[in-house]
């Protein structure tokens, strides 16, 4: 029989065995201060306490009753606020009763939540500190609608999921529970009963802004947001700064792999401004992109299957060090772009993967939720909540922590059911489409509300396909990203340029084609991680030949990319010749830098990022028909190509590539105007560890038509080299 005062009602069997079980659904009906006809009166579930007494003020302290199931406790309660003393084997607690607060998320925002438009959802989701009644403590709220009980569990409850169930707000699906006296720096997770009644594992909080360090996977209850952003000149000019006439540089990195420190160990935040940001800006990069910084749980992902999309990874430090990082990089003049991944997520025990039980993030029948290529889930963006939480992550980067642009993973994995897919291992969709027109609603709602919310930000799609209008507005019809990766451009290049040079005439177009579609898009031509993993080397090992020739051929490929329309990104270690493959559990190998051969490509680099910089014919008009035309397009037998950037108001610029390891003497060039036309680079300078072989100062162009062209030039065309001229007037 249940113990119980004469006024305080008992608890029926089926209740009693819920609440000693732990799959009591609403735990807040039976716990806390309760109302009885006989007075006011409270119950405590605290399993393992010895004795619990209240205490009012101007009272005396009141034992409670021991009561079943064990762990209950009763008693009656005056009116008035109270705390609960409580006798542990280990010592005495004084504490508020988490079970005397009320609602905690207002209606607006649980309904926001429902509808799929609460973008500020980390401050109404996840652990928030709060004062509530002039009680400190935090707020945990979760998004579990299936459930049948949730708990928040931690080192505060040693992790028993029946000491702190959570509240259910009506048919939101909402938990919440308010834990007094706890602060920032505890571990939690939750604990779920599904609907059926079985315990899961323990969850990481999706909406978590910090998690342990791996392989720990518990989330950690984070400290108020204290920086103090002083980057407000950076901000305001940054639109500017990044729009489709400004020049844009990337350097893409890994943050673990750049650079380590002594013994070995990985940089964190701090460490990585000390020296990162003075080495991008020496460098001549407008931004640094980083490789995904959201938590993820297994380090060789390098990020991209990502559990914590609201939390940097404990990896390089604080939340707090992440924004000085941008911070330092914003006062140097350089932008932060960071990968983001909403495509998929990987399906860990105690991440998103049905979550309360249910397909919930992702979707239920694996032909339109599971990746077999990454062994991963598809979030399922139909659902309104599942596509608030993705773009709630998105605007907390750029918001939060002043991010400058996203790129966004996988896309084309994203638009297409049938990607990767062999026949009947997909569901087509509501038309019979091979398109996932929920994913593209999603994207292009992304697009819209970060163009409004936070101008100046860029959006960029790493897209593989020909979809149409990537980078279009979502007004006309587009997908609504700043820019696409030009991965067509980066894979015909590539291959010709392993090509052993005797055959390259039979692929000239390789190097050409990509100006069939260059102003399709707003194009970034990347030269990527992708690239030099998984056995395909390095840059410098795709380039044919002895060292010398391996050496001159990727100094002409880096020449001509900078020199073409387009924005630019090249993966680290690429400015230096690195000659194996990218290790993500080591570093570059920076003591290449001792061989001039290596230091002649770095060098180069700064130029080229100095001279496209300085030039508006080569930036301003990467997307505009007119700034670019091929002067030489199909000197096949020679390997040569020829092209000029021009834009109003600066002067032209001439480009011409010897994609051959012969010089060649006497090369006449059509170009547009008579006079001096200054040699601004040679790709065969000496300083860059070339041969020495060119043109000088530069060539006078003499009023002899030649092509298209009423004037032209004879120029010595350096073996594997790529010459640029700057026209100086007649």
């Amino acid at each position: 029989m249940i113990e119980t005062t004469d006024h305080i009602p008992p608890l029926d069997t089926s209740t009693a065995v819920a609440l000693a079980s732990g799959r009591l659904g609403d735990a807040s009906s039976v716990l806390g201060p309760q109302q009885a006809p006989g007075g006011r009166y409270l119950r405590a579930f605290l399993p393992g306490a010895l004795a619990v007494s209240v205490q009012q003020e101007g009272k005396d302290s009141v034992p409670l009753h021991v009561a079943e199931p064990e762990g209950l406790f009763v008693g009656p309660l005056s009116d008035g606020p109270y705390l609960l003393e409580i006798t542990w084997p280990g010592g005495a607690q004084i504490t508020e009763d988490p079970y005397a607060y009320g609602p905690l998320l207002g209606d607006l925002d649980l309904h926001l939540i429902g509808e799929g438009r609460h973008l500020e959802l980390s401050r109404a989701l996840g652990a928030n500190l709060a004062t509530i009644d002039g009680v400190h403590g935090v707020r945990f709220a979760v998004w579990a609608p299936n459930a049948r009980r949730v708990s928040v569990v931690g080192t505060f409850n040693s992790w028993d999921g029946r000491r702190h169930m959570m509240h259910r707000r009506g048919d939101s699906g909402v938990w919440e529970l308010f834990v007094p006296r706890l602060g920032s720096g505890e571990f939690y997770k939750y604990e779920i009963v599904d609907r059926d009644g079985h315990l899961l594992p323990q969850k990481a909080d999706p909406l978590a802004r910090a998690a342990q360090l791996p392989p720990g996977t518990a989330s950690i209850v984070p400290r108020q947001a204290s920086h103090v952003w002083g980057d407000d000149v950076w901000m305001g000019a940054r639109a500017d700064r990044q729009g489709p006439a400004a020049p844009i540089s990337i350097y893409e990195l890994h943050p673990g792999s750049w650079v380590r420190g002594p013994g070995g160990d990985m940089l964190d935040w701090r460490g990585l401004a000390d020296r990162l940001v003075p080495y991008a800006k020496a460098m001549g990069f407008t931004h640094v992109e980083l490789l995904p910084v959201a938590e993820h749980p297994f380090t060789g992902s390098w990020g991209y299957q990502p559990l914590g999309l609201f939390a940097p990874t404990r990896r390089f430090g604080e939340p707090e060090d992440f924004a000085l990082f941008v911070e330092a990089c914003h006062a140097e003049g350089i932008g932060v772009i960071v990968d983001w991944v909403p495509a998929h997520f990987p399906s860990d025990a105690h991440g998103l993967a049905r979550f309360d039980g249910t397909a919930l993030y992702e979707h239920d029948d694996p032909r339109e939720g599971f990746h077999k290529d990454w062994n991963t889930l598809i979030y399922n963006f139909g659902r309104r909540e599942v596509s608030n939480f993705l773009m709630a992550s998105a605007l907390y980067w750029l918001e939060h922590f002043h991010v400058d642009g996203l790129r966004v993973d996988a896309v084309a994995s994203m638009l297409y059911r049938d990607y990767s897919r062999n026949p009947g291992e997909w569901r087509p969709n509501i038309h019979g489409g091979r398109e996932n027109l929920e994913a593209v609603d999603f994207l292009r709602h992304l697009n819209a509300v970060i163009a409004e919310r936070v101008p100046g930000a860029v959006m960029i799609a790493e897209e593989s396909t020909a979809w149409p209008g990537v980078t279009r507005s979502s007004a006309e019809g587009g997908l609504g990203f700043a820019y696409k990766w030009n991965m067509g451009w980066m894979h015909d290049t590539l291959q010709y340029m392993e090509r052993d040079p005797l055959y390259r005439s039979h692929h000239h177009s390789e190097m050409t084609f990509g100006m069939a579609y260059a102003y399709s898009e707003q194009f970034i031509l990347p030269l990527s991680h992708d690239e030099v993993v998984h056995g395909k080397g390095s840059l410098l090992g795709k380039m044919p030949g002895d060292t010398w020739t391996k050496f001159a051929g990727l100094r002409a490929y880096f020449a001509f990319m900078w020199m073409h329309p387009g924005k630019k990104l090249l993966f680290m270690g690429g400015e230096i010749a690195q000659g194996r493959e990218w290790n993500h559990d080591g570093e570059i190998d920076w003591d290449l830098l001792a061989d001039p051969l290596h230091r002649g490509i770095q060098a180069l680099v700064v130029d080229l990022n100095r001279i496209y910089r300085d030039s508006r014919a080569l930036h301003a008009t990467d997307s505009v028909p007119g700034g670019f035309r091929w002067l030489i397009e199909n000197d096949r037998e020679n390997a040569v190509f020829a092209f000029l950037r021009q834009v109003e108001g600066d002067a032209p610029m001439l480009v011409v590539v010897n994609m051959t390891p012969v010089p060649r003497h006497g090369y006449r060039v059509g170009v547009p105007h008579a006079g001096r036309w200054r040699e601004v680079l040679n790709s065969d300078a000496t300083q860059y560890g070339g041969s020495g072989v060119g043109n000088g100062g530069g060539v006078n162009a003499e009023p002899r038509p030649y092509g298209e062209e009423a004037n032209s030039a004879e120029l010595i065309l350096p073996p594997l080299a790529a010459l640029v001229f700057r026209y100086e007037g007649a």
